[in-house]
């Protein structure tokens, strides 16, 4: 069974043992499930580009010089898929707020109705007797990774089968899932229930599974709900409107800068560095944010392990902290005599809230937090304002932009 390790040496090694399967191979098998430690027609680098300890750019351009545009055509797509997902949340920030908001009112529900927990606790330990479904679950508990086909099967099942809150299933995966990231986990709940692609949920069908599991699952049949419509009835009032991108304060050259290392970009070593006046580094975990559950030891341990990585890797003594009291960085800040903080582009999530909430602490004390977003980002997200296809008749253009040395 795959063990992933949070290091970028990991990471490369991962995407090089992959190199001769992003092509056709890949096209053609990434649909099946093949089940726990069988997984060989997807990559398995989702957890590494995550946080990316390898770039989508890099990624990207190995399939390409591998393979050419045309054969690695899907394999790129699903890389630009996340991309789209990141930059989708980013133009409209308001739903990221609707599922914290409806997640934490899920769970106060459930402190109130024995038998919703009781439901929850099966459908989380694999005991609800849909042998697909619980081995799923274990499969996910248990390594931190479940197939993206499988994924789409579970909440869908988890929605219209077992009729359990969405957002409850979504925060289950976020607990869970190493490559676990706040846009593409809560949008493709979000899709599946039908409400990212409005009127089309996701059902999860039984020639379906029986195909892409290979037959080992056999769903019998009028076991699992025929979904006719969604959950759009609970959002009346539709998508909300689209949202110029954040503005982000630039880091200034020759300040006194104090550099951030999170699990949203593990390598820092690609911005220029070399103009501030560093006086500190530090790594910050914040896995413990993304529930007010406890998050897996798997995903923590991962989490460290990348951001220590990172750190080792700039080659500075790297001061460890974690996001608790968000005092905890104006703190830090303060005792290097820090003028500014540098860090990588953090999106929508957890950790951009609790951000928000650190960043009148650190104004008060005269200390400015500082991003940079990475040009790979800045040619997706323009185009990621409705469905997929708007930026999937960019992806030459993109390609063209980012990787036009690799494509000559």
């Amino acid at each position: 069974m795959t063990i992933f390790v949070g290091t970028r040496a990991a990471g490369l090694e991962a995407m090089q043992a992959f190199e001769d399967r992003m092509g056709l191979r890949y096209e053609q098998g990434r649909n099946y499930d093949n089940g726990p430690g069988r997984h060989t027609d997807v990559s398995l680098l989702s957890p590494y580009i995550r946080r990316r300890l390898i770039t989508e750019r890099e990624v990207v351009a190995a399939a390409l010089k591998a393979h050419g545009p045309k054969a690695a055509s899907k394999f790129v797509e699903e890389v630009i898929w996340r991309g789209y997902y990141k930059g989708w949340l980013e133009r409209r920030p308001q739903i990221w707020r609707s599922y914290i908001a409806g997640r934490d009112a899920d769970y106060a529900a459930l402190k109130r109705d024995r038998r919703l927990r009781r439901d929850i606790e099966l459908a989380e330990t694999g005991q609800t007797g849909l042998d697909y479904f619980d081995s799923w679950a274990r499969e996910l508990v248990d390594t931190g990774y479940l197939h993206n086909h499988a994924r789409m099967w579970f909440a869908s099942i988890w929605i219209f089968t077992l009729k359990l809150p969405w957002r409850l299933g979504a925060d289950f995966f976020y607990r869970h899932l190493l490559d676990g990231d706040a846009a593409a986990n809560t949008l493709n709940w979000r899709w599946a229930a039908g409400l990212h692609t409005r009127g089309k949920p996701y059902p999860a069908q039984r020639d379906n599974i029986e195909t892409f599991t290979g037959g080992r699952f056999k769903p019998a049949k009028g076991e699992l709900a025929d979904v006719v419509r969604g959950l759009e009835a609970s959002e009346p009032d539709g998508l909300p409107p689209v949202q110029p991108l954040r503005d982000i304060a630039p880091a200034k050259p020759n300040v006194r800068t104090a550099i951030l290392i999170t699990d949203e970009d593990c390598c820092v070593e690609d911005f220029d560095l070399s103009t501030f006046d560093v006086r500190a580094v530090a790594s910050l975990t914040a896995s413990a944010l993304r529930s007010p559950r406890s998050v897996s030891d798997a995903v923590s341990e991962f989490e460290d392990q990348a951001v220590q990585d990172a750190g080792a890797r700039l080659n500075f003594k790297t001061q460890r902290l974690q996001a608790n009291d968000p005092s905890v960085l104006a703190d830090w800040a303060s005792t290097a005599k820090a003028d500014q903080i540098f860090t990588p582009y953090i999106s929508y999530g957890p950790l951009r809230d609790w951000l928000n909430a650190a960043t009148p602490i650190l104004s008060a004390r005269g200390i400015t937090l500082c991003e940079q977003r990475r040009d790979w980002d800045t040619a997706i997200w323009p185009h990621a304002t409705a469905g997929f296809f708007k930026v999937k008749k960019q992806i030459p253009r993109i390609l063209d932009q980012m990787m036009g040395n690799v494509l000559v």
